[in-house]
């Protein structure tokens, strides 16, 4: 019943994100009202914020993981960015059009208080922590990852348009969307893996939440940067 609940509330956040979230702002609110009936839930069903990796031991340890972390995306990316080849997975257009103040608002703002805390509050915090207590930590990580890459079916179309290394490979028209869609499903899946192994041996929600919103919000001022000084064309 709670897990259902849990997931109604996901379903209600993602329809609203995609069809009715005309603002920044919008989608932010309605990121922070959802974690924050998600966590109503996780109270109803017991969990402590032990459970839910968010007490101050785990904040503590969270902290600790936090620096490593950003420090590898970091390199990560500057990595991409001095090869060519890789250079091209900067090559976006829903960054490149954006406004510097724009684009500080999305990665200070939209991804971190909105993207990162729903979406790792729901799947490595309340999903994650109720599965493992009815089933184990296996089938925890294996649904919550499963879900997480069906809620990006919909964020995930047109992708295939707006970046260019992903409409290389799919094509940019209307017949790669379905194969694009698909592939984006596979790989959050598989990077929800990661994060719930993360969660896992950290022992903090904190540290899923800062590699989140470093890929993200790294990877969102990085294409903003790479239209300007680094892609011709």
């Amino acid at each position: 019943m709670r897990i259902t609940c849990a997931l109604a509330v996901l379903t209600a956040a993602n329809l609203l994100n995609n069809w009715l979230a005309r603002s920044p702002a919008m989608y932010v609110v309605i990121c922070v009202i959802a974690t924050a009936v998600l966590l109503m839930i996780a109270h109803w069903d017991g969990l402590t914020p032990a459970d839910l990796g968010l007490d101050a031991a785990g904040v503590r340890r969270g902290l600790r993981w936090a620096p490593v972390l950003v420090a590898i995306v970091l390199l990560v990316l500057l990595v991409l960015l001095a090869v060519p080849a890789g250079r091209e997975a900067f090559r976006d257009g829903r960054a490149a059009d954006l406004s510097l103040g724009r684009m500080l608002s999305g990665a200070l703002v939209r991804v971190p208080f909105g993207t990162v805390l729903l979406e790792e509050t729901a799947f490595r915090g309340v999903l994650w922590a109720m599965i493992r207590r009815r089933h184990g930590t296996a089938w925890a990580t294996s649904v919550s990852s499963l879900l997480f890459g069906v809620w990006h079916l919909m964020p995930s179309r047109g992708i295939n348009r707006s970046n260019a290394a992903v409409g290389s490979v799919f094509g940019e028209g209307q017949a790669g969307v379905a194969p694009t869609v698909a592939a984006a499903i596979v790989a959050t899946a598989v990077a929800g893996v990661v994060l719930c192994e993360l969660r896992r041996r950290s022992g903090s929600l904190l540290a899923p939440m800062t590699l989140h919103w470093a890929v993200n919000g790294f990877g969102y001022a990085f294409a903003w940067g790479a239209a300007r000084w680094w892609l011709n064309g």
